[in-house]
Parts: structure tokens; C-alpha cells; sequence
């Protein structure tokens, strides 16, 4: 029995006995579009619609994340991978209750794992089940390796864009590279593009538009559209705070629109299928390292 095949058998296992964490990737084309601004407002929204929200920052070497959190963590994933510790070490507690993991340097380590290893971080992994309803993943930005392997992987996915041509052009490098991964399956990650820093709502569905016809021309890919964040004055002002624009000014536009955002995921999940092995941050690593055995 081959790794990808032992892989499998541990997701059927234990997919029997639990249901999935559901996990959402949020990514952009290139950085300062509020990625992870996106990433820990959806957070506390989902928060205090009654979930329990668990953020991962893949963003390396930057640490975004935990200064909107205003948190330090002591251990990141690396050290669950490498050096013994329980998921329940690694996950520091955030504003309204979300949960904060750190990648460290540990996804970037993932390439060089031995059979062992992969096998037991995979059944590891579903320990944040008992932990976690959504885990949020804010991915670094751009089309690094690191990025485009978490991207590929996801079964639902967050694009992030501004009306900045910059930002659309990138975005659109993303998904070309994306769409030529060889991991990548467009049947079963679904894309969703959040349009941020938007003006007013016709200019969200055109940028959306405007990307989705390009996407959908050159690349034969469909994207959906889920909504737009609107520039306030208020989320720069808490940037400046070093707090999430959600709990500085749940008041402000942008605060709102990241609560319709959430309430629109939440609906969603209604549609998905609970024992589906794509779901799952376990799911999640078991599609990376089987393309990757098959890359080697």
C-alpha cells in the first residue's frame, strides 16, 4: 500500500467517526488588498454568529495576524510537526473567542516530511475538529509555491481584490497559475471574490465582473461573486488601533459588510456535504502531500 493510499484510508476512517471543521482559504494576488484584514474580521463575524473560528496564518514571515489580534503566540505549527507538541498548545485565544495558529515555517517544511510524519500530522490534524466549526487560512500573498499548494488544495476559496488595475492584474496571474497546477481540480474547489475598498456597490459587481470575464474566457474557470467590503474611513483609523475594524467600530460599514459576508458563508454551508474529504484542515493536507507523491 503506497502513502496516498494510506492517506486515504485514515480521511474514510475517520470521517466515520467525526464531521470536518470546514476550512476557508483566503488569498490575493498580490499584498496590501486587506487580505488579512478579511481573514480576522470573517473571524470574530463568525464568532458571534455562534461558531468557532480558528484562524491559521501561512503568511511567513510577517505577522499581521497577531499584531490585529494583539496577540503573541508561544508555539506554532512547526513545533506540533517537529518538536511534540498537542494542537491544544498551539492554538492561542483571540478577541470574541477566536482561535490563533501560527505556521511558523512549518507548511514550507511540509516538502521534506518523511512517511511517519506525514501520516501523523494528517491524523493530528483532526483533533482541531474537536477545536474548530470553520478554520480560516490567510495565506501569503502572490503565486509563490507555498501559496498556490494551499490554494489548489482548498475546497472553498476566498479571492481577494481591490478595483486597483494592479490588483486585478494579479489576481488574475493567481488563478493562471492556479489553473495550471497540476494539483488543481476546478470542479471541486469553489472561488469566491470579495471585492474590498469598493466605492459603491455597482463598482463591486464590475470589478467582479470584469475579472470573471477575463477568468472565464482565457482560462475556461467560473468564479463567484460574494460580496463587496466598502472603504470607511473607520478601518484605517483601526488599523492605526491595531484592532480588527469588527470590534473597534462594529458599527462601521465595512464592520457590516464583514458580517453579511460571513452570514452569506454561513448560509452556504448548508449545501455542503458533510462527509466530503475535501473538507477538513486534515482533508486539506492529505490532497497536498498526494500531489505530491505523485510529483515525485
Amino acid at each position: 500500500m503506497d502513502q496516498a493510499e494510506q492517506l486515504r484510508n485514515i480521511v474514510k476512517q475517520q470521517n466515520k467517526k467525526q464531521r470536518s471543521a470546514r476550512v476557508i482559504t483566503v488569498t490575493s494576488g498580490k499584498g496590501g488588498v486587506g487580505k488579512s484584514n478579511v481573514s480576522v474580521n470573517l473571524a470574530i463575524q463568525m464568532s458571534r454568529l455562534g461558531k468557532r473560528a480558528v484562524i491559521l496564518d501561512a503568511d511567513f514571515g510577517l505577522a499581521n495576524i497577531e499584531v490585529m489580534l494583539g496577540t503573541r503566540p508561544q508555539y506554532n505549527l512547526a513545533d506540533m510537526m517537529f518538536r511534540g507538541k498537542d494542537v491544544k498548545d498551539i492554538i492561542c485565544t483571540g478577541p470574541e473567542d477566536i482561535g490563533f495558529i501560527s505556521g511558523g515555517s512549518g507548511l514550507r517544511e511540509m516538502t521534506n516530511l518523511n512517511k511517519d510524519q506525514i501520516l501523523s500530522l494528517v491524523r493530528t490534524m483532526y483533533e482541531l475538529d474537536h477545536y474548530a466549526d470553520v478554520v480560516i487560512i490567510d495565506t501569503g500573498a502572490g503565486i509563490s509555491d507555498t501559496v498556490i499548494e494551499l490554494v489548489a488544495s482548498s475546497s472553498e476559496v476566498l479571492l481577494v481584490a481591490t478595483p486597483e488595475p494592479t490588483s486585478i492584474t494579479d489576481a488574475y496571474a493567481l488563478l493562471k497559475t492556479l489553473h495550471r497546477h497540476d494539483g488543481f481540480e476546478a470542479g471541486s474547489t469553489s472561488i469566491k471574490m470579495i471585492g474590498n475598498r469598493i466605492q459603491s456597490y455597482e463598482e463591486g459587481k464590475e470589478l467582479y465582473l470584469k475579472l470573471n470575464t477575463v477568468v472565464n474566457k482565457f482560462l475556461g474557470m467560473e468564479m463567484e461573486y460574494l460580496g463587496a467590503i466598502p472603504y470607511d474611513e473607520c478601518l484605517p483609523r483601526a488599523v492605526m488601533q491595531q484592532q480588527p475594524v469588527s470590534l473597534a467600530y462594529p458599527d462601521a460599514p465595512s464592520a457590516r459588510a464583514m458580517l453579511e459576508l460571513a452570514m452569506v458563508l454561513e448560509d452556504e454551508k448548508k449545501e455542503i456535504e458533510p462527509m466530503d474529504t475535501a473538507h477538513g484542515l486534515a482533508g486539506l493536507f492529505t490532497k497536498i502531500f498526494k500531489h505530491q507523491f505523485r510529483s515525485k
